[in-house]
């Protein structure tokens, strides 16, 4: 009998009359149909391991901390409904430590995922964006009233406008991410806007009577911080820095000092702060603008004749 095939194959003993090939006797030969597989049975011991099925649900630390954030941000309206502007400010100024947390915490724990990084985004639009707009809205919309139905609008205005430029800083941040210099932020970061607008109403709700001056300036910083968050001067990115890498004595004494100032005056120095921050960027450029401007050209070598 011919070897047969290393493969599976399939015997069939034909003994019915109907299905017996022509010129072949019923009852008289056995005939042999050989069914071969397309491909050799694997060996379930060599096989790898099927992957083990994704679970469902969200990590539990640093969603906590964004959820803090939001809270914050929620808590900062209400106080600013109510006219307390104090912990309406103090509030955006804690939603900026969750910020900063939930992120690193993350990456610490190895828990990011892409559902941390939508709910992050939406938190930060409340707490940075509507937040610090409603802040200023309700601080100065009753006085500057008062000058007219022109100023009123130019007070919603403003508000709006820092809220839509929160918006979209936000989109352009989340489209971006994964090719932008990580050293450096497109456009004022909407947490330092935020801070700089919180720390403005902060300063400001001292003033028993701020007139028409204090007003419109106050609607400006909410204008102009609206538009440093959608333009594109590089920002210093702060979540770069190297904990772990040395330092010079004397930038470490500075940390303390700023601290120790920052709770002996916290309105002051933190509005002083975040406009440093502010219009850092725009000065560096318009510093290189002037130097490159003033920088001769070198002149074009002669052709020797």
């Amino acid at each position: 009998m011919a070897k047969q095939d290393s493969r599976s194959v399939g015997v069939r003993h034909v003994t019915g009359a109907a299905i017996v090939p022509k010129g072949l006797a019923p009852y008289d030969e056995t005939v042999f149909s050989a069914i071969v597989s397309p491909r050799p049975l694997s060996n379930p011991a060599n096989s790898p391991p099927a992957p083990a099925p994704k679970r469902r649900g969200i990590y539990l630390l640093p969603n906590l901390l964004t959820t803090g954030c939001l809270g914050c941000g929620f808590f900062a309206i209400i106080s600013a409904i109510n006219g307390d502007f104090e912990r309406a400010a103090a509030a955006i100024f804690l939603a900026m430590v969750f910020d900063g947390l939930d992120g690193r915490v993350a990456r610490w724990t190895g828990t990011e995922s892409v559902f941390g990084k939508e709910y992050d985004s939406l938190a930060d639009m409340v707490a940075f964006g509507v937040a610090p707009a409603l802040v200023a809205y309700q601080w100065g919309v009753a006085a500057i009233a008062e000058y007219g139905t022109s100023w009123a609008r130019f007070g919603w205005i403003a508000s709006f406008f820092y809220v839509a430029c929160a918006a979209l800083r936000l989109a352009r941040f989340n489209a971006r991410a994964a090719t932008v210099d990580k050293r450096y932020f497109e456009g004022l970061p909407s947490p330092s806007a935020a801070g700089l607008v919180a720390a403005f109403v902060w300063f400001s709700s001292e003033w028993t009577e701020p007139g028409l001056t204090g007003l419109a300036l106050c609607f400006s910083v909410v204008s102009f911080a609206g538009v440093m968050m959608v333009s594109g001067f590089p920002y210093p990115s702060v979540k770069q820095i190297d904990w772990n890498a040395r330092m010079k004595f004397f930038y470490f004494v500075i940390v303390p000092i700023s601290l120790a100032l920052v709770v002996a005056e916290p309105p002051t120095m933190l509005l002083f702060l975040f406009s440093v921050y502010v219009l850092l960027a725009p000065i560096l450029w318009l510093f290189r603008r002037l130097r490159r401007a003033g920088t001769p050209r070198a002149p074009a070598d002669s052709q020797n004749g």
